[in-house]
Order: C-alpha cells, then sequence, then structure tokens
C-alpha cells in the first residue's frame, strides 16, 4: 500500500475506520505528505470514532501538506447514542483509477511486525481492473456526505488480469445489507466447502441456521475464529455461546492462537469474499462495510492455502472438549449472551 502510494501520479483516496498514531501511522501520513508535494490530489476519509486516537499533531500535518481530511460521523455527545453508533468500518486505498486495496487492516501499531503481543493476524487484496470503477464511485458516494462532491477522473482501467471475476458487495447499515445477502445466499448454495475467517462472530439466527444445514447435507463447513488473545474478549464470549448447537450438527471450529486474529474471509467453493465485514449483526446494522467478491479457482486455491496456514496455528475445538470446559466460561458466555440480545433490541432511530 505505501508502495502504491509512493507511485501515485495523479490521486491518492483512502478510507480508514481504525487510526491511531504511532510508527505505521506516521509511515502514511509521510507517504501521503510527499504525495501531496508532488501534485498528487490526496483525499482522506477517517471515521469520526475509529481515528479518536490520531493526534492533533498528526492532523494538522496532513492538512497543512494540502491533504483534504475529512472524518465520518463525528462524535457528538449531545446526539443521541444511536447516531454515535453508525460507523464507517471500511478499509479502501486507490490510486489513480488504476489500482485498489480492500480488507481488514488500520493505521495502527498492532498491525506492525515485533507488536508486543504478535502482530493482529490481516488480511487486504490488491485489485486491478474494471472493479475500481466500482470500488472509486463506492468512495465517492461516502466522501460527498461530509463536504463537496469527489471530482477526478472516471477510472478506465483494462481488462481483468487473469480472467478473474469480482464485485464490490457494500454494507450501508440501513438494515438490509447486500453483503450479508450475499454471503449468505453462498452458504446456502455451497456444495463443496463454507469456510469462514471473522474478528467477530456473532451471527444471526438465520446465519447459523444456514451454517448447520449446509453442514448436516455434507458441505465442509469451517470456522476459524479468535482464540484467547483479542481485543474484545466479551464479543468472544457471546460468539462461543453458540458453539455446542454448532458442533453438535458438524461445524468444524478452529480457535486462532498465535496472535489475534482480525482478519474477514468467506471460501465457499470457489468464491472468496475478502473485505472489512465481520459474521455479526453489529456490522450489517451499524457499521458502512466493504468486500470484494471474487469468482476464481486461481484465487479460491490461493484463499484455501490461507485457510490451511491458520488451521495450523489454531486449536481444534471439538464436542467432547467444549462439554467439559470450566464453568465460569458458561458464566461468562451467558452473561455476554445477554448483553448482546439487549444491544440486538436497540434500533436506529
Amino acid at each position: 500500500m505505501l508502495s502504491a502510494i509512493d507511485a501515485a501520479a495523479q490521486y491518492v483516496l483512502l478510507e480508514m475506520y481504525l487510526v491511531n498514531s504511532g510508527v505505521i501511522t506516521t509511515r502514511f501520513c509521510n507517504a501521503l505528505v510527499a504525495a501531496g508535494a508532488r501534485g498528487v490530489r490526496v483525499c482522506v476519509l477517517f471515521d469520526g470514532f475509529g481515528a479518536l486516537g490520531l493526534r492533533n499533531a498528526d492532523r494538522r500535518r496532513l492538512v497543512a501538506a494540502g491533504v483534504e481530511l475529512r472524518f465520518f460521523n463525528p462524535v457528538r455527545l449531545h446526539r443521541f447514542l444511536a447516531n454515535n453508533l453508525l460507523r464507517n468500518h471500511r478499509k479502501l486505498l486507490l490510486i489513480d483509477g488504476c489500482v485498489a486495496f480492500v480488507g481488514g487492516a488500520g493505521l495502527t501499531d498492532d498491525f506492525a511486525p515485533g507488536a508486543r503481543r504478535g502482530a493482529w493476524r490481516e488480511l487486504m487484496v490488491e485489485i486491478a481492473g474494471p472493479v475500481v470503477a466500482d470500488w472509486q464511485r463506492a468512495f465517492a458516494v461516502t466522501w460527498a456526505r461530509f463536504g463537496p462532491v469527489l471530482e477526478v477522473a472516471e477510472p478506465a482501467p483494462e481488462g481483468a488480469p487473469q480472467g478473474a471475476l469480482g464485485r464490490i458487495s457494500l454494507s450501508e447499515a440501513r438494515g438490509r445489507s447486500d453483503l450479508a445477502s450475499d454471503v449468505l445466499r453462498r452458504i446456502e448454495t455451497a456444495r463443496d466447502r463454507a469456510w469462514i475467517m471473522s474478528a467477530y462472530f456473532v451471527p444471526s439466527r438465520r446465519f447459523r441456521t444456514a451454517l448447520r444445514r449446509a453442514a448436516r447435507r455434507g458441505v465442509d463447513v469451517r470456522l476459524l475464529l479468535p482464540g484467547p488473545r483479542t481485543d474484545h474478549p466479551w464479543v468472544r464470549h457471546a460468539a462461543r455461546r453458540f458453539y455446542a448447537k454448532l458442533l453438535r450438527n458438524a461445524v468444524k471450529i478452529w480457535e486462532y492462537q498465535p496472535s489475534m486474529l482480525h482478519a474477514k474471509m468467506v471460501l465457499c467453493d470457489d468464491w472468496v469474499s475478502v473485505g472489512s465485514a465481520n459474521l455479526d449483526r453489529w456490522s450489517f446494522r451499524w457499521n458502512l462495510e466493504a468486500n470484494q467478491e471474487i469468482d476464481s479457482t486461481r484465487v479460491a486455491d490461493a484463499a484455501r492455502a490461507l485457510f490451511e496456514r491458520d488451521f495450523l496455528a489454531s486449536r481444534s475445538v471439538s464436542r467432547r472438549h467444549w462439554g467439559r470446559r470450566h464453568w465460569l466460561d458458561r458464566v461468562r458466555e451467558n452473561i455476554a449472551g445477554r448483553l448482546d440480545r439487549l444491544l440486538d433490541s436497540w434500533r436506529r432511530p
């Protein structure tokens, strides 16, 4: 991503949720400032809550260098709580209408090699071809919500590289999510496999039912979920209350051990979806999310290999082991489940 910014000749469009000042953010600020100094237009959209950790000095430096800096839904204490819950969770970088990066990474030292508890496990996908124009239009729509419209050249990239077919999939947090519907439909029609990697796993009843039904009809259903190293342990406890029923219905579950699992990817047969969306109700109700979908045997094989490497670094959860877990874990799951149901009962005004 840094190399792409360094090579930009016309414009850089960056949309990020989690942004904390530190080594990683400084490197990106340096690249963005340098791009602006050589005449490249730089448009940056950070989430108003996710970027609370961005120091004022870094904000002033970007603006002084000519970077167009906007914040999505700035937090306002006087507003109704639900208004502040709407967040832009997307992670998107676009360069000159020719290349895009989409995934789950933020600008924080948690992703840096040498992080104190190990760098978070994350995925970004680099994209070229006609779909880049769709990503630019998606950025432009969100950008215009907080200022003048984006006026840059419409991308005119060449054909899709190596025959991969892709489309963007978005969640606009307006009650119905196209992204959620796409994933659900693929699970329901999967023939051979449905593998899911998710940092936070609190799916709706319909998703859980689809996973169980797929496993019962012989589909290889696997979940790769966070282990004990997580930034939101109570979300993990809320997710674990679903394990017993999933395991009874032949769904296989792994918990990643080396570090925090923050990546989000779905592999159904030869279809892959990578992006910012976790498989949970919170993402689809309150967040703007963005995934790249890809229909390609080649990409699916690469995703399978990646999953399999991560399975080797994970602990398999068996029905026998799960039935013997500590009573305190059961209490935590019960409390977390009650909190999850309370949050799920909220409605946007």
